[in-house]
C-alpha cells in the first residue's frame, strides 16, 4: 500500500500541503479532486518523489520514497498531466526504451511493451513517430509508459486529456481493470476535474481544499454524508396564487432558502434549500399548495451529487478558512 504520512510542504509563506495523511490500498481506485491551488499536483509530486515534503514520509509497499527512493521508484507508474515524450521515436522504440530504465517484468521486456500497446489501444500506431500523433494518441503512448513496467502503484494525473468520448469510456474501463494486477493488485491514485470521470471510474473520492484533505470515503458514502443540503423541487401550475405561495415556502420551518429554478406560462418551479437532515418539507410543501389553492405538478427530492459533495465541501473550507484569519 501507500502510505502518506503526516506530510508538509510550503513555498515560501504559502502552505501548498498542510499535515495532509494518507493510505492507499491494493485493489482501489482513488480520486483525488479539488479546486486550483488545493495541494493535489503537490501532493502527487511528493508521492512520486519528484518532490521532497518539508515534513513527513511516503512509503510505497514498504520503501521509502526519501531514504530508499531507488525500489519505491521501480514499483511507481506516473502519467503526468502533459505526458513527456520523445518525438521522433516511433510508439514501440519510445516504449522499448521506457522498459529498460526499470528491470524486466516478469516475460520479459518484448512482451512488456507488446502488452503496453495492446492495453492502451496503439497497435495500428506502433511504428509512427510519437510527434506525428494526435494529443489523444501521445496521451495513450504516456499511459503505455506508464504501465510497460507492470507497476504495483500507478498514479494518473487528467488521463483522459484530449480522448474522444468513446476512447474517455475504454479508458474508465481500462483504469477500472488496472486496479486488479496479473500478478497482484495493484494501488491507482487518479487526479482529475472530472467529476463524471471520477464518480464512474473511483472506488474511492479524497477531496483537497486549502492544502488538507476535507473529505474522504467511497462515493456512496461521502454522497450520504451530504444528502442533507439535497433540495426539494417544487412545480406548480402558473395562476394567481403562486407568489404568495413562493413567499411562505420561505417561511416553512427548516427551510433555508428558496430560489426561482425555471417559470413560464404555464408553469412556475422552485428549489427549496433544507436547512438540516431532519427536515423532511414534503408534507408541509403539500399542505401549503393546499391552502394557496395551487396546483402541484411536481414535489420531488434531487439525489445529492458529486457534484453537490465537491461544493460543499470547498466552501465549507473555504469559510473555515476565513474565520480563522479573522
Amino acid at each position: 500500500m501507500v502510505e502518506v504520512r503526516s506530510v508538509s510542504k510550503s513555498f515560501g509563506p504559502v502552505h501548498a500541503v498542510a499535515d495532509v495523511s494518507l493510505t492507499l490500498r491494493p485493489g482501489e481506485v482513488t480520486g483525488l479532486l479539488g479546486p486550483n491551488g488545493a495541494g493535489k499536483t503537490t501532493l502527487i509530486r511528493m508521492i512520486t518523489g519528484l518532490m521532497t515534503p518539508d515534513r513527513g514520509a511516503v512509503s510505497l509497499f514498504g520503501h521509502d520514497s526519501l531514504i530508499n527512493s531507488g525500489p519505491a521508484r521501480r514499483i511507481l507508474g506516473f502519467l503526468p498531466e502533459s505526458a513527456p515524450s520523445y518525438p521522433e521515436m516511433t510508439v514501440t522504440e519510445y516504449l522499448t526504451y521506457r522498459s529498460r530504465l526499470f528491470p524486466a517484468p516478469a516475460g520479459g521486456r518484448a512482451a512488456a511493451v507488446e502488452h503496453a500497446i495492446k492495453a492502451c489501444w496503439l497497435t495500428e500506431m506502433r511504428r509512427r513517430a510519437i510527434g506525428k500523433l494526435s494529443k489523444g494518441y501521445r496521451q495513450r503512448v504516456g499511459l503505455a509508459a506508464a504501465l510497460v513496467h507492470d507497476p504495483r502503484v500507478l498514479v494518473l494525473d487528467e488521463p483522459t486529456t484530449g480522448l474522444d468520448p468513446s476512447q474517455i469510456r475504454a479508458m474508465r474501463d481500462l483504469i477500472r481493470s488496472l486496479a486488479k494486477g496479473t500478478t497482484a493488485d495493484r494501488v491507482v491514485l487518479l487526479s482529475s476535474h472530472i467529476l463524471p470521470e471520477v464518480e464512474q471510474t473511483c472506488d474511492r473520492v479524497v477531496i483537497m481544499a486549502g492544502g488538507r484533505i476535507r473529505a474522504d470515503g467511497t462515493l456512496a458514502g461521502l454522497v450520504a454524508a451530504h444528502a442533507a443540503g439535497a433540495p426539494f423541487v417544487v412545480s406548480v401550475r402558473e395562476a394567481a396564487g403562486v407568489g404568495a405561495f413562493a413567499r411562505d415556502l420561505a417561511a416553512i420551518p427548516g427551510v433555508l432558502r428558496v430560489q426561482p429554478a425555471a417559470h413560464d406560462e404555464r408553469q412556475a418551479t422552485f428549489e427549496v434549500i433544507p436547512a438540516g437532515a431532519a427536515h423532511d418539507l414534503r408534507e408541509p410543501i403539500f399542505a401549503l399548495a393546499v391552502r394557496h389553492g395551487v396546483t402541484l405538478r411536481e414535489l420531488s427530492r434531487r439525489s445529492a451529487t458529486l457534484e453537490q459533495v465537491f461544493v460543499s465541501v470547498v466552501e465549507s473550507a473555504a469559510a473555515r478558512t476565513e474565520r480563522e484569519a479573522a
